[in-house]
């Protein structure tokens, strides 16, 4: 490619707005490099021709090998493939193959190392943000994959106003796009931005373009934007524009160029369908080894997401058997402090049996030496004898209602009475009490629970 190579879009035409001193049908040339490394915007009412123009632009570039990514929003560029081999790529079952994000990489390596020309169709997504994340991250492999190559590119855009908004807030992907209209050109990264509503594309970008086109206007608001930035004369004259002529505003002319742009050779996938049949060209495919490449990202994801969906079913089975046994472990606990409150009852109270029932020291005198008053508390303490028996009888129905008949109170109690060997040894009895109760408490309360909670 030479710094002078050129491409013809359109010749001069007559009426006001024009210039006098290029004839009308002059062939309007403009160079390859600039188109392909600079930043373009090309505006216009529906049907005013402008997604006619890009297609022009694109065909001239396509016609000579140099490469291109058009994001189309309205899927109306596939027609391209009817005279070019170009990759189709989006969310539509019309595509060559449908993509995510995750494909970003590869479209961007396939564009600028491979020379593939590449139609990034959005308009398939049902989700905004899906298609609004494949642009940004092939936007941004491309900017970045640029630094490196330095290989003259070209980035259409249409509907550019739904990412680079005069009003209200940018997505990461109009940043992107902001980002690659400013610093793009030194990387040989150009963009071109089209849009019907100039007043509502961001006038940062349109203002740091270096060519335009602009084809017929009449909103109010509209003919502002070209008043602003050509003259009041264009401004009137803009809204008289026929179909495919437009003002061309270029920084490598000095003037303002009345021009009718040729008309596209490929299919018009974007025309306004009438009444009659409308018949479908047969379309270029491309080869299976730029699809397979992009298929094995595809089935890849498919894989990994596979093993995400397994990864969280067994995590949620763990996450049930965790609480399940969390639960369990609880109620063993409970039964446990049951247990050790109901082996300290029946300690104290044979321990009180045992302090009843005990023969006196040797020092300490006889019931009968004892004085009279005394006399009465002895009394007093071998009537409530029988009433302590009565309360061991108790402990013992309810050590039989809890533990069975393996330990009960009397046991405890005819072991501490028997001895320092025989206490020490009772001592170790409130551990038995423990295990059997509670691994048995245990098995009712699963049961329990197994019988009133509903399955999952």
């Amino acid at each position: 490619m030479t710094s002078e190579e050129t491409i013809t879009v359109a010749d001069v035409s007559v009426g006001p707005g024009g210039t006098d001193e290029i004839n009308a049908g002059t062939p309007v040339e403009l160079p390859v490099v600039d188109l392909l490394t600079g930043r373009g915007f090309i505006t216009g009412k529906s049907g005013s021709g402008k997604s006619n123009t890009a297609s022009v632009i694109l065909e001239n570039l396509l016609d000579n090998n140099f490469p291109v990514l058009i994001v189309d929003s309205d899927g109306e560029y596939y027609g391209l493939k009817e005279a070019y081999e170009i990759l189709h790529v989006g969310a539509d079952e019309e595509c060559d193959i449908q993509v995510t994000a995750d494909h970003a990489e590869k479209i961007a390596s396939l564009a600028l190392e491979e020379n593939i020309p590449i139609i990034l169709d959005v308009s398939g997504y049902l989700d905004d943000d899906d298609a609004n994340e494949l642009l940004l991250e092939t936007a941004r492999h491309l900017f970045a994959k640029e630094k490196k190559l330095k290989k003259p590119f070209l980035l259409v855009v249409e509907e550019c106003h739904e990412y680079i908004p005069e009003q209200g807030g940018m997505g990461e992907a109009g940043k992107m796009l902001i980002k690659i209209g400013k610093r793009g050109r030194k990387h040989g990264l150009g963009v071109v931005g089209i849009s019907q509503r100039p007043a509502d594309v961001k006038k940062d970008f349109i203002t740091q373009c270096d060519w335009l086109v602009w084809h017929r206007l009449t909103w109010r608001n509209d003919t502002k934007v070209v008043g602003r930035i050509l003259g009041s004369e264009y401004a009137d004259a803009v809204e008289e524009l026929g179909d495919g002529e437009g003002f061309l505003v270029a920084d490598w002319s000095a003037d303002i160029r009345r021009v009718q742009f040729h008309r596209k050779e490929t299919f018009d996938a974007g025309a306004t369908p009438g009444l009659e049949d409308i018949e479908q060209p047969e379309l270029k495919s491309v080869s299976d080894d730029l699809v397979s490449e992009l298929t094995e990202i595809s089935d890849e994801k498919a894989r990994r997401e596979s093993e995400l969906a397994d990864l969280r079913q067994e995590l949620d089975k763990k996450e049930a058997t965790i609480t399940q046994l969390e639960q369990e472990l609880e109620d063993a606990r409970d039964l446990s402090r049951m247990a050790d409150q109901f082996a300290q009852a029946m300690l104290q109270r044979s321990e009180a049996a045992y302090r009843q029932t005990a023969p006196p020291a040797e020092n300490e005198p006889a019931a009968a030496d004892q004085p009279a008053d005394r006399s009465a508390t002895a009394d007093t303490r071998a009537g409530e004898r029988p009433t302590a028996t009565a309360d061991t009888t108790g402990a013992q129905t309810t050590a039989d209602g809890v533990f069975g008949d393996d330990l009960t109170p009397a046991d405890f109690a005819t072991a501490v009475a028997g001895g320092d060997d025989r206490r020490r040894q009772a001592m170790t009895i409130p551990l038995a009490m423990r295990k059997t109760p509670i691994r048995r408490l245990t098995a009712r309360s699963r049961s329990i629970r197994s019988r009133s909670t509903p399955q999952r």
